[in-house]
């Protein structure tokens, strides 16, 4: 976990939160607002609110990332041989004072500690309030590392502290002397702190949480009930018993997660769509049409997706193949079979780049089969009718949709803008959305009595616990093969004595008529290097959780320019090198892309956001600047750019990084050219919240852990399964059933 979040666990909206307690003469319950406790001032309410903790409750259910080991307590003497180690010791405080060195401008807090066995000098920099807390005689606990220099020789160096009463009594101690959480912090908001407010308020309201698991799966996997375990998760007694608090709240996240996915299911399950009949000669007549012979996965998938469209239930299906698999051809498949069942297909996109880039696959794919289209973004509308392609009006686009003239429409997040009516919508196909498919199809439905089959397409490999878990409302189609004539692209890593020899190769490939894509990732800000975590969004850009977006944009055209300049000027001067990014306007991202595919441009360089399905069959080259900074699903993602005809493509991963990991992952890219393998790896690498940008659904840390664990997310699985088909409405289960509704309004799949 990288991220500040709070637990989607805090998420229980109604549910009843048992009593309210005095503190300080004031009244408070779980429900109660995070400015409302006496102890959190308004600053520490600004960032908390910022991170989504509202609440005393969101406060409880905020959990650690990981543990200190201070449970040990040992003697000074025995601490003392301990040098460079982490030691935890206790005694009373001889001698205390704070100095102030001038030439250094810094505050020295320096104490003399003794015990039965030994004394020790104890040292702290910038803390002088420490001398207000503590005073002659009085019982530390402290947790540090065991230090020497030539002045105090053998001493404790800005440990843990805190003060006891007595020797060696685990309930008085929250930050040295146990198992001690640390929680993700940002500037401001330290673990000491959060164990400062979080431990008070487990002991007054834990008792008041009302269990969410029903008592038959409590007992079935021998659950810790709620209360317990969300005082072990924080300060366990032990390890075993923080693990099992651990695995409690996994399940209960991956649980919520499949009750949501299969009611949403067996919701779509209940409504009616078009019956729309193959036609087998048609299909044939389609396939004969191609320049190239389908794969035996291509054509598994279109038989699976047409079968499907002949029912009345309607279709929910996931078409996942790696890049460059031809999942295209096999939409244009199902858009045809629906357009000559007189119903219309709408094809989405999430740029403009790759709807026009569709819009024009499908009329070559489909010019002899007499289907109208037409295409529409923000600001362009377009038909293809009879063979040509002209421009229109929106007002003349829209009634062409609404008159059902336009059999299928591809477009952006336009066609699912208000106001916009089809006349008989049969099927939808969202590409390259994951998990927004269920969002979208909302507004495609709208108030329809027939609502169309959905087919969502994906480049970006699955494992098999995401599927199950994230996508488990949707069937599953998957196409592993890639075209006949496709060579296995090569890939390299490059590193920094080895760059004059790449771009020498680079060169000459430009020289013989290739393209060649470059690929940087986005300069990180002064606000970013000091403590802003990142995280990676669905489609592979990269985001800073505490970072201003109008920021991130600057630093993304700085990145490209910086890049494009250096390239133009100082390594590829005689070439045409030119530069793109998400800021550009879409028209004259357009005209770079043609530019680039004509061979007018030959190096195109641009960040991470430019679309993974961008078609360029004359480029071979793709070259990944600070390759360690992207994951592998996305290095894999880049590298499916090119290959794209039967030329030989490379892959260079230029890198700067040393580490035993970076090393790790960019062997398995060399190694591996399987998407399916790679996502894999990364996932046990990385993690699926950087992996695959769940962190900005709104899932919870525990849910995005269990998300690497098969066997946690089977049972989870079965056991919503078994109690949606006793109860499919939860009604004896009223705090589960509280407790979902307001879990669908925090995570959100879009």
């Amino acid at each position: 976990m990288d991220k500040m979040q709070a637990c989607g666990a805090c998420d229980v909206g109604s549910i009843p939160t048992g009593d309210t307690k005095k503190f300080n003469n004031k009244m408070i319950s779980l429900t109660s607002h995070i400015e409302e406790y006496p102890k959190i001032g308004p600053a520490y309410v600004k960032k908390l609110k910022k991170f989504g903790i509202k609440t005393i409750q969101d406060l409880l259910f905020y959990f650690p990332q990981r543990y200190d080991d201070f449970s040990e307590v040992t003697s000074l003497k025995k601490a003392k041989q301990k040098l460079g180690e982490t030691v935890c010791v206790q005694g009373e405080i001889i001698e205390i004072e704070t100095i102030y060195t001038f030439r250094r401008k810094m505050a020295i807090t320096k104490a003399l500690i003794g015990d039965d066995t030994d004394e020790i000098y104890v040292i702290w920099y910038n803390q002088p309030f420490i001398t207000k807390s503590f005073k002659e005689n009085d019982l530390i606990s402290l947790a540090g590392k065991i230090s020497i220099n030539d002045k105090e020789g053998i001493f404790l160096n800005n440990p843990s502290y805190e003060r006891i009463y007595d020797f060696g009594k685990i309930e008085e101690l929250t930050h040295t002397g146990r198992i001690v959480p640390i929680y993700s912090e940002t500037r401001g908001l330290t673990s000491r702190w959060l164990r400062y407010i979080i431990k008070p308020l487990l002991y007054m309201f834990a008792e008041s949480i009302q269990e969410t698991l029903p008592e038959e799966i409590i007992k079935k996997y021998k659950f810790l009930p709620i209360q317990e375990a969300i005082f072990q998760l924080h300060f366990p007694e032990t390890f075993e018993y923080g693990d099992a608090a651990k695995s409690r709240f996994s399940f209960e996240e991956l649980f919520l997660i499949q009750l949501n996915v299969l009611k949403e299911r067996i919701k779509m399950m209940q409504k009616s769509a078009p019956a729309l009949p193959m036609n087998t000669e048609l299909m044939k007549q389609f396939t004969d049409s191609l320049p190239f012979k389908l794969t035996d996965d291509q054509r598994k998938s279109a038989f699976h997706i047409l079968k499907d469209m002949e029912k009345t239930v309607p279709m929910s299906r996931l078409l996942e193949g790696d890049v460059g698999s031809g999942k295209t051809v096999v939409a244009a498949m199902a858009a045809l079979s629906c357009a000559k069942n007189e119903y219309q297909a709408a094809f989405m996109a999430p740029t403009e780049i790759l709807a026009n880039q569709h819009f024009s696959s499908l009329t070559k794919l489909l010019n002899n089969f007499q289907v109208s289209m037409g295409l529409a973004t923000a600001k362009t509308y377009k038909i293809f009718r009879n063979n040509k392609t002209f421009e229109v009006s929106k007002k003349s686009f829209w009634g062409d949709t609404e008159n059902g003239q336009l059999d299928i429409i591809v477009g952006t997040h336009a066609l699912i803008q208000k106001g916009i009516e089809f006349k008989n919508l049969g099927l939808a196909i969202i590409d390259e959305q994951h998990r927004f498919g269920v969002e979208q199809r909302s507004h495609l439905i709208k108030k329809k009595k027939v609502v169309p089959h959905l087919l969502s397409m994906t480049a970006t490999p699955i494992p098999r616990t995401l599927a199950l878990t994230m996508y488990g409302d949707l069937d599953l189609s998957l196409i592993n093969e890639m075209p006949k004539n496709r060579k296995k692209i090569k890939t390299i890593v490059v590193e920094a004595q080895q760059r004059k020899e790449a771009y020498e190769f680079i060169r000459g490939q430009v020289h013989d008529g290739k393209g060649v894509f470059v690929i940087c990732p986005k300069i990180e800000s002064k606000n970013q290097q000091e403590g802003s975590q990142i995280k990676e969004t669905t489609r592979g850009s990269f985001i800073p959780v505490n970072y201003h977006f109008l920021d991130m944009k600057i630093n993304e055209v700085k990145a490209v320019k910086e890049e494009y300049e250096k390239l133009q000027k100082d390594i590829f001067p005689n070439l045409k090198v030119a530069m793109m990014y998400g800021k550009m306007k879409p028209k004259e991202k357009e005209t770079i892309m043609q530019d680039f595919r004509d061979g007018v441009i030959d190096i195109l360089v641009s960040t991470s956001v430019v679309e993974v399905g961008v078609d360029v069959p004359r480029a071979t080259v793709m070259m990944i600047e600070g390759a360690e900074r992207f994951g592998l699903s996305q290095l894999h993602q880049f590298r499916g750019r090119v290959g794209r005809s039967d030329f030989q493509s490379y892959c260079f991963l230029f890198t700067t990084e040393e580490s035993h990991q970076n090393r790790k992952r960019l062997k398995a890219m060399v190694e591996h050219d399987s998407g399916f393998q790679l996502a894999q790896i990364d996932l046990e690498i990385r993690g699926p919240g950087s992996l695959y940008g769940f962190q900005q659904w709104g899932l919870p840390d525990m849910a995005m852990q269990g998300l690497s664990n098969i066997f946690l997310v089977e049972k989870t699985r079965q056991a919503a399964k078994e109690l949606l088909e006793k109860d499919p409405e939860l009604n004896q289960y009223p705090v589960l059933q509280e407790r979902l509704k307001s879990f669908q309004k925090k995570i959100h799949f879009e």
